[in-house]
């Protein structure tokens, strides 16, 4: 909830999360004026500890997957993820925002101590 959003003006009020295969997690994504908002949530496929997050979003035919791989370097990690995506919104967009959400948790990331 501390990074989960594309941009300032968005942000996560709220999220479950149960990581484990099989596991559910929602995260109610809204503009911080309230004028619009949506649920994002997946199951997890996949887990590897330290490796890999795998998960679905949706059921059926139109299931998208996503995978993130955690890939050490030296004292660091990248982190990479591939995402099915969707047909409403054009690509880029979707990199975009999914590029901009890695970021902000980059961020919040290096100012834990």
């Amino acid at each position: 909830m501390k990074w989960n959003a594309a941009s300032d003006d968005w942000h996560t009020p709220s999220a479950t999360n149960d990581l484990r295969v099989g596991g559910t997690f929602t995260s109610r994504m809204e503009a911080k004026d309230k004028s619009m908002g949506f649920d994002f949530g997946g199951t997890y496929t996949e887990l590897r500890t330290h490796a890999l997050i795998a998960y679905r979003l949706g059921d059926g035919a139109g299931a998208r997957e996503v995978r993130v791989v955690f890939e050490p370097v030296g004292d660091s990690t990248i982190v990479r993820e591939t995402f099915t995506a969707e047909t409403t919104h054009p690509i880029e967009a979707q990199r975009s925002g999914w590029q901009s959400i890695l970021n902000r948790f980059k961020s919040y990331v290096e100012q834990q101590p």
